[in-house]
């Protein structure tokens, strides 16, 4: 219906806070988890590549993303198929952000200060001297192995904790016709909570106004790190008092039985699925297949092109502290931007439809993609234009802008439309697929892309003269992620128009695509 909302809540209220009352005490604590896990995420995100690109380089991503984030993805997403398997969805949340916060401490007050004596730093110089030119990431990766271990974590806290965890949690309580006006708000915390993270994590940071004192030492990024890894355990903490509040406070309905006591049903119907088999069952859903060629194809391109603009980055600034507050500004930036198309987000999605609506990710990255990649392929041609400033400045300028735009059309659009698809799916699909899809597809997407960069760093031994390669697989992948979502959006209306809504009492909000 065109003018549903207007009519419903009015103009004003339809495009800021189309939310009932009554909703509040379901809306308000997934408001406070999801700015608590994004907020975390922002900061673990800028942490992690500050510490690896000034130290391993832009060459160790690739391989730091196939040969450890990959295994160790799969790893724990079989770990949370056999939690699920055994323990409520509430207590496997508790298990799940607890070890992610015990890593994070010991890194940041045991493994960070002892990296002098942990590290082999002679064996991977005498490597450096020894072998190709092209095995410089792969060394760098496996000498700071501690630093190697951080960053996985950091990057799994997303998809485990943010996308499986939270988001798979909010599918399960909240109705199709909830989501229409739900996510775009939760959209607005997320990238709210990227505007804070980033200016927080900068204040907080050695050099930073509000860095505390009582620190000392000769390390300042050391300083930093453990700085901000206190801030992100008394987040987790934070975020899972909410999330009790909201178990034993909100979600006490009988139809919330798939939530708190998902072993004993599972159990009971003999639906117990293993890894092996919740990929199978995904193998066999073409609805399943084009969500995950969604997420791959998004990973596979935001990781080709992230790592070509952190190469450029990482020569203009090449300390921990530097890095990391620049990335800090660019992630506000993100969270500003996300935050004003978050707005919007109900208003686009009644008025152009899901599909139209998860079109605007990948034509905003083929737009963004193209302007960056073609400076940096025709850099001296650009030199040309803008005489006084370096080829260098300008390139992470440009950098920059594609990322800022692509993370702020993921973050506002393209989350909220895919985590509608799994709205009208069955409890079994949405918590296996869901795992499947995004535990793991996203990882694949991502290492596809690093699997291609390690074999064109073999050939070409560094990330800027693979560029051109780099630009031809982006424009196929995108094309690829344009036609699933054709397919997947006319499956959307058919089975989001016949959704049972168990979570909710039906609405006169018709689904459309």
């Amino acid at each position: 219906m065109s003018h549903s909302l207007n009519k419903e809540f009015g103009p004003f209220r339809s495009f800021f806070w189309p939310i009932h009352r009554h909703e509040l005490r379901k809306l308000v604590p997934m408001l406070l988890m999801l700015f608590s896990i994004c907020f975390n995420y922002s900061i673990l995100r800028n942490m992690k590549d500050s510490l690896v690109v000034t130290t391993s380089g832009a060459e160790a991503l690739p391989f730091i993303k196939v040969w450890v984030m990959l295994p160790t993805a799969v790893l724990l997403t079989y770990l949370f198929t056999r939690l699920s398997n055994r323990y409520s969805q509430e207590r496997v949340f508790y298990l799940m952000i607890s070890g992610f916060l015990c890593f994070f401490g010991l890194f940041a007050f045991v493994l960070y200060p002892l990296s002098d004596y942990l590290h082999p730093i002679s064996l991977a110089d005498h490597l450096h001297k020894t072998s190709p030119a092209g095995f410089k990431g792969l060394i760098a990766m496996c000498c700071y192995w501690s630093f190697t271990l951080f960053y996985v974590m950091a990057e799994l806290w997303s998809t485990l904790i943010l996308t499986v965890l939270f988001w798979g949690f909010a599918n399960e309580v909240t109705s199709v016709q909830e989501a229409r006006r739900f996510y775009g708000v939760l959209g607005v915390s997320a990238s709210i909570a990227a505007v804070f993270a980033g200016q927080i994590a900068n204040m907080l940071s050695h050099g930073g106004w509000l860095h505390p004192t009582f620190l000392s030492g000769d390390d300042p990024w050391g300083e930093t790190t453990i700085t901000l890894v206190a801030l992100v355990i008394a987040t987790g903490l934070f975020t899972m008092g909410v999330f009790r509040w909201m178990s034993h406070h909100v979600l006490k309905d009988s139809c919330f039985d798939a939530f708190h006591y998902a072993k004993k049903a599972m159990k009971a119907e003999g639906r117990k699925l293993s890894m092996k088999e919740s990929f199978k069952f995904l193998s066999n859903s073409k609805y399943l297949l084009c969500i995950g060629i969604m997420v791959m194809a998004y990973n596979l391109v935001i990781n080709m092109s992230e790592i070509a603009w952190k190469d450029q980055l990482a020569r203009l600034y090449s300390t921990p502290n530097d890095y990391n507050k620049y990335m800090n500004n660019i992630t506000s930036t993100i969270g500003i931007l996300a935050t004003l198309t978050a707005l919007f987000m109900a208003k686009i999605i009644e008025k152009i439809g899901w599909t139209k609506t998860a079109m605007i990710t990948p034509v905003m990255m083929a737009v963004t993609c193209t302007g960056f990649f073609s400076f940096l392929i025709f850099q001296d041609s650009w030199a040309l234009i803008f005489k006084e400033t370096s080829p260098l400045l300008i390139a992470v300028f440009f950098g920059a802008a594609q990322n800022c735009l692509s993370k702020a059309a993921k973050y506002s659009v393209f989350d909220a439309t895919k985590e509608m698809t799994f709205i009208p799916l069955e409890h079994e699909a949405k918590l296996k697929g869901k795992a499947a899809i995004d535990g793991v597809g996203s990882r694949i997407g991502k290492s596809g892309g690093s699997i291609l960069y390690q074999a064109l760093l073999m050939v070409f031994a560094s990330v800027s003269a693979s560029v051109p390669y780099v630009a031809i697989v982006l424009g196929i992948v995108i094309i690829v992620w344009i036609v699933a979502i054709r397919t997947l959006g006319k499956e959307f209306s058919q089975l989001a128009n016949k959704d049972p809504e168990p979570i909710s009492k039906p609405s006169s909000l018709a689904a459309t695509a």
